[in-house]
């Protein structure tokens, strides 16, 4: 089974984006083996420390990886068991606490970003760069924070979620911006009719009941 020390590895010690110039030291080539899972991975030794390719760790784990900006984020799996039943721990169910606070915290972001959107249609105001790459900076990190979060099988699942709906609330901002910009003429209740406004609302709504109920279900609108 994989535990605290094993996740600590995998988030540590051994994550190596490819590209980062290792030839330049002597490298001793090896092999990482993670415990409850098959299989191996190639590591490299440079001046002491341990290295391996994060694709490959990440194909070994059966971790998924997402590519945001100046940031890579490895998202484990459910914790796998060796069998052994000493070690054997039951998996943990519904949202962990520390997912639950950062789900909150990037909901309150996108909120605003998103209100904020539809205050400047709505009275005629600009929608310009400057505002919006501080919502949009603000929301990134928090769904960064939320990423590392991840202890539970809901909090894998709903981070998926929110994932979703940061990129739709991406794209409505883009979308607006990208009108001012052009000048476009904006009507003030055109958000009234945006279907990707709608299903932001919808998602939200979605998530906030999943905090309530604690247990992560589906949300159909977030997809």
């Amino acid at each position: 089974m994989r535990g605290t020390s094993s996740r600590n590895m995998l988030l540590a010690a051994f994550l190596l984006a490819p590209g980062l110039g290792l030839s330049q030291a002597p490298a001793q080539s090896k092999t990482l083996t993670v415990a409850g899972f098959s299989g191996q991975v190639p590591l490299i030794l440079v001046s002491g420390k341990s290295y391996v390719e994060i694709e490959s760790l990440a194909r070994l784990t059966g971790s998924s990886l997402t590519f945001r900006a100046n940031q890579t984020i490895l998202t484990l799996p459910a914790a796998a068991s060796t069998g052994t039943p000493e070690t054997s721990q039951p998996a943990k169910s519904g949202f962990s606490k520390e997912f639950l606070r950062a789900d909150i915290e990037e909901m309150t972001v996108i909120r605003e970003w998103r209100v904020a959107i539809v205050n400047a249609v709505r009275n005629n105001y600009p929608v310009t760069e400057d505002w919006v790459a501080r919502y949009r900076s603000a929301a990134d990190t928090k769904l960064a924070l939320a990423a590392t979060a991840l202890a539970t099988e809901s909090d894998r699942n709903g981070i998926s979620l929110l994932n979703n709906e940061f990129s739709n609330m991406q794209k409505l901002s883009d979308k607006y911006l990208a009108m001012h910009k052009s000048q476009t003429y904006t009507s003030p209740d055109s958000l009234d009719d945006d279907p990707l406004n709608q299903q932001i609302l919808d998602c939200a709504r979605g998530l906030a009941a999943l905090v309530v109920g604690g247990q992560f279900q589906d949300v159909s609108t977030c997809h």
